[in-house]
């Protein structure tokens, strides 16, 4: 029954529709794409493939610039190395699964001279990032949908089972695991770990920011980024599935149905709450925080205050990427295959580029002299401005 319910919620929220407790009233409709009079239009540098992307699926399959090369992958286990100057493939490599899709949907992340993915099978790959060579590969409790994290010698991964798990990066053997309370029913999705000064932080399932000592996995606090309230089990969702953001001393972090706080990594206390839901990460200018809502309300933030700076409502419910600072714009693309450049000043739009109907599921990655995008199909594009 549980799963029943994780896959109705994962439809709702793809659809925008609320389903179980929702009438027909509260059908969501997507806003119209808006006009805007583009101040710039991005060239195109190259264009590649990977597989048939992400499709439809949750899997958040970000590029990842590491070594000189540009990494994509694609769902069904293909994944490339690209040169990033001309696109071209310096290796390729087939995860291959018995009998089903490699389905991969946790990462890249680049560390050790190694590439790490993992999968909704419940597997981590290490792969060598000279040669693509396949270095381990083992099974974990649950599925890998958010990026690893990496220290100490270790792999970090966070699984929907709400374990967080550390791995030796040479072989892929355990060295520590640490469990939180997963409720009945969450969102698809989970917090990327992020690793600082020995620390590791990740949002939990049971709306919660964690802290453990990334060495030995020694649990160290939790603060509660959201608390469970309403009738339904669909009004009490809490899931942080955000990625930590830190900024010099201060960890930001936002829920879904939760807050978006500042807290003093000295003292594990917050700074600020400010009452805002997301489960998407936060992108930052160093001094600005940007956020897109559960509505797809883009937000910006003063860093230190966390008073709210602009709004723009104007893309509501178009299933928005997380935020991306590209040339001092802040960057989204929507379902429909549209990327939308912000003014981080005023929260106005400056130029619209329109790229692929399958839509996007990441936002774009900055490379040295560009930035690069992966749609939902496969195709990966590097493209610059020339404003």
């Amino acid at each position: 029954m549980k799963e029943m319910l994780k896959k109705a919620l994962t439809a709702a929220v793809l659809t925008g529709i609320l389903a179980g407790c929702a009438s027909e009233e509260d059908t969501i409709v997507m806003a119209p794409v808006p006009q805007v009079a583009s101040e710039f239009t991005p060239q195109s540098v190259w264009s590649a493939s990977v597989g048939d992307g992400v499709d439809s699926y949750y899997s958040k399959l970000s590029p990842a610039y590491a070594y000189d090369k540009v990494f994509v992958a694609s769902r069904d286990g293909d994944v490339k190395a690209l040169d990033p100057e001309t696109g071209k493939t310096i290796w390729q490599q087939a995860i291959e699964s018995d009998d089903v899709s490699p389905r991969l949907s946790g990462g890249i992340t680049a560390a050790y001279s190694q590439l790490f993915i993992g999968s909704e099978n419940g597997e981590v790959v290490a792969l060598n990032e000279e040669t693509g060579d396949l270095n381990w590969r083992v099974e974990v409790d649950g599925e890998v949908l958010a990026a690893p994290a990496t220290d100490s010698n270790l792999v970090i991964v966070h699984t929907n089972k709400g374990t967080l798990i550390a791995l030796d990066q040479q072989d892929g053997s355990q060295k520590w695991a640490i469990s939180t309370e997963v409720p009945n029913l969450t969102l698809r999705g989970n917090s990327a770990p992020v690793t600082v000064s020995g620390g590791v932080f990740w949002g939990t399932a049971n709306g919660r920011l964690a802290a453990a000592i990334a060495e030995r996995g020694q649990l160290i606090w939790q603060q509660p980024i959201g608390l469970p309230q309403g009738a339904t089990e669909i009004d009490r969702l809490v899931d942080v599935d955000a990625s930590p953001l830190v900024l010099g001393s201060t960890l930001y972090i936002i829920g879904y149905n939760g807050q978006l706080t500042a807290i003093d990594l000295r003292t594990g206390k917050p700074a600020w709450k400010r009452n805002y839901s997301s489960a998407t990460d936060i992108a930052s200018d160093g001094s600005r925080l940007f956020i897109v809502t559960d509505k797809d309300h883009l937000a910006a933030f003063d860093a230190r205050s966390g008073t709210e700076l602009w709004k723009n409502e104007q893309l509501e419910h178009r299933l928005l990427t997380a935020p991306a600072v590209v040339n001092g714009y802040i960057v989204v693309g929507d379902s429909e295959g549209f990327l939308y450049w912000i003014d981080r000043n005023s929260g106005e739009f400056v130029s619209k580029q329109e790229v692929s109907s399958s839509g996007f599921a990441v936002p774009p990655v900055v490379i040295p002299d560009g930035y690069v995008i992966t749609t939902r199909n496969g195709d990966v594009k590097k493209l610059t401005i020339n404003e």
